[in-house]
């Protein structure tokens, strides 16, 4: 059973990749047909004007599936703007090899794609055929197979067997075919040889960089905590601990009541610095591992918070303290922005990076730039040099994608 269940979910999971590239692949045969257009007309000197159009237009789609490509599986790096000037990017090797991915994508993505989509949805229709096969003429023949006449019920529940083969062949060929979509873009998408090693040099300087800003962020809040809260209340208790003791001699029950207050001052100190330590490495981390950390966070949410944690195995620290605050941060923008009604987490570990997902049904429009928190998220994953994904678009839903690497 535990195999049959493996096949299912990763039959599941190729149809979802398959509906993906499918997508891709339609946009990229738009791109292939009009760079086509704009190539004939560059032959008689009226396209030369919408070439870089096309060109921009077909790095825009190959992108899209690079974006697609790097959630699946190793992530590939975008190469930036196309060059400008016709004849530099004719020399560029990425465009090239991007003129041969939508080619080679409108050919192989959507043959794959449509042959992916038709064996489940097939086989639905097939299973179900015997349950409404009389509602068709007999004449009509099985749905798909118009010259198999259907006289009864014998052979509706025949047609419902095929159903059932065609139900074993979208489980067993859905994978292979999503290895075949996506193998054009893993071959052509990545950089080329010796372009590589450049791009991830750039990558990982910027990486360097965000995790340095990340972690003068985190110290100043750190000291800004520190010096807003706990400090002010340990002077406190020092003014109010020397008043104690001119008064004790002269008022004593005066001096009883200012150590009441220092007493008070002193525990809201220790509250205020239990909070900064724990915004540091949250202790539940070490004491319930990640799922029971976020449990807690889930179940002390004011909107209703579906969690779903897969990771049988602990990751690194630091991962389960990344994971744990972007969780805490997206709920407190949900509580605060979204106008959610309920507000769903899954975290599972998968191919070596640990996926954490937010999805929310508010109203959407979520911006980075307006200040709600978006940012730091990003700034947080991306010092781990994980990758962050927004979707937001007015009316909602609000999905953000976090992919951490999982460390040892």
């Amino acid at each position: 059973m535990a195999y049959v269940r493996g096949r299912v979910r990763a039959s599941v999971d190729a149809l979802e990749h398959l509906v993906g590239g499918l997508g891709t692949a339609t946009l990229a045969l738009g791109a292939l047909l009009w760079a086509v257009i704009v190539a004939v007309t560059c032959l008689l000197g009226v396209g030369l004007l919408a070439a870089p159009g096309a060109l921009r237009a077909v790095r825009w789609v190959s992108d899209r599936e690079r974006a697609r490509l790097s959630r699946w599986g190793e992530p590939i790096p975008t190469p930036g703007p196309v060059p400008v000037g016709l004849r530099t990017a004719a020399r560029d090797p990425f465009v090239r090899r991007e003129l041969g991915w939508v080619g080679l994508s409108s050919l192989i993505g959507l043959a794959t794609g449509v042959v992916g989509l038709a064996l489940p949805l097939s086989a639905v229709q097939y299973v179900t055929f015997p349950l409404w096969y009389q509602l068709i003429p007999a004449d009509a023949g099985a749905p798909g197979i118009v010259w198999w006449r259907i006289d009864g019920l014998s052979e509706a529940l025949a047609v419902g067997l095929l159903g059932v083969g065609s139900l074993a062949a979208a489980i067993w060929f859905s994978p292979v075919l999503a290895r075949l979509q996506a193998w054009p873009g893993r071959l052509l998408l990545p950089p080329p040889p010796g372009v590589d090693l450049s791009l991830r040099v750039a990558e990982l300087t910027a990486t360097r960089a965000a995790a340095l800003d990340a972690h003068a962020v985190e110290l100043r809040r750190i000291e800004r905590s520190l010096h807003d809260g706990t400090q002010n209340r340990l002077v406190a208790v020092n003014v109010l601990l020397g008043a104690a003791r001119r008064a004790v001699r002269r008022n004593p029950e005066r001096a009883d009541e200012i150590l009441g207050q220092a007493q008070d001052a002193a525990e809201q100190a220790l509250g205020e610095l239990r909070t900064v330590v724990r915004g540091i490495l949250p202790p539940v981390l070490d004491d319930r591992g990640l799922a029971g950390a976020l449990a807690g966070l889930a179940g002390s949410c004011v909107v209703p918070c579906r969690l779903e944690v897969d990771v049988a195995v602990r990751c690194a620290a630091s991962v389960e303290a990344t994971a744990y605050f972007v969780v805490a941060e997206a709920l407190t923008n949900v509580v605060r922005h979204s106008g959610a009604s309920r507000v769903d987490v899954a975290v599972r570990r998968e191919r070596g990076r640990l996926l954490v997902c937010i999805e929310d049904d508010g109203h959407g429009d979520a911006d980075e730039t307006r200040g709600s928190g978006l940012t730091g998220i990003r700034r947080r994953v991306e010092a781990y040099d994980g990758r962050m994904t927004l979707t937001s678009p007015p009316g909602g839903p609000t999905r953000m994608d976090v992919e951490l690497p999982c460390g040892s």
